[in-house]
C-alpha cells in the first residue's frame, strides 16, 4: 500500500497527455468505484459523475474549456452537484453538495495519480455552456473536469507544485 503522504505529494497537475496510450476499462472502473467510496454528508450522494472517452464527446467538451487544459487526454470525468437531496446544515441552512462533490472530485483525482495515471482538477470552464451542451447537467453545479490519461514525457509539476504558506500562517492552534 502506498504511503498517504507520498502520493499526497507525489501527485501534480498534468495537462499533457500521451494520446499514444488509453486508459484501460480496469483503471476507470477503479477511479469511479474511489468516487463511489468518497464519504459524503449523511451519505446522500448528491453528486453526478460523467464520463467522456469518444472523441467526438471530448471534442465536444472543448468548446467549454481551453486545449491547454484538456490536452490529449483520452478520457474526461465531469463532477457535478445536485443542491436537491443533499445534507442542508440546520443551524445556518449551509448545503452540502458543493462539499460533498468536492470530496468525490478529490478521491477521483488521487485514484488517477494512484494508478499511475495524471490529470489535473479544471474548474475554468464555462458551465452554462457545458449545460446547453449537455443538458442532462442542467440541475446540476458543475464543480470539476478531469482531464485523465498517462502524462507525456516531458510532462512535470509547474514552479508552484511545492509551494504552500508557512505552517504558522495555515494552522493555528487553539
Amino acid at each position: 500500500m502506498n504511503d498517504f503522504l507520498q502520493l499526497a505529494r507525489d501527485r501534480y497537475s498534468v495537462r499533457k497527455f500521451d494520446p499514444s496510450k488509453p486508459v484501460s476499462d480496469e483503471q476507470l472502473d477503479k477511479i469511479l468505484k474511489a468516487a463511489e467510496f468518497a464519504p459524503t454528508a449523511v451519505n446522500y450522494q448528491p453528486v453526478k459523475v460523467w464520463v467522456f472517452k469518444s472523441a467526438e464527446s471530448r471534442e465536444k467538451l472543448l468548446s467549454c474549456t481551453k486545449m491547454k487544459f484538456i490536452g490529449d487526454a483520452p478520457v474526461i470525468i465531469a463532477v457535478g452537484a445536485k443542491a436537491e437531496g443533499a445534507w442542508v446544515r440546520p443551524f445556518d441552512q449551509k448545503n452540502y453538495s458543493e462539499i460533498d462533490a468536492s470530496i468525490v472530485s478529490t478521491h477521483i483525482m488521487l485514484e488517477i495519480h494512484d494508478l499511475g495515471l495524471g490529470s489535473t482538477w479544471i474548474g475554468h470552464f464555462d458551465a452554462p455552456e457545458l449545460k446547453k451542451l449537455y443538458p442532462e447537467m442542467a440541475d446540476y453545479e458543475m464543480v470539476a473536469l478531469f482531464p485523465v490519461g498517462y502524462a507525456a514525457d516531458d510532462a512535470a509539476p509547474s514552479e508552484r507544485h511545492e509551494k504552500s504558506k508557512p505552517r504558522e500562517e495555515f494552522v493555528k492552534e487553539l
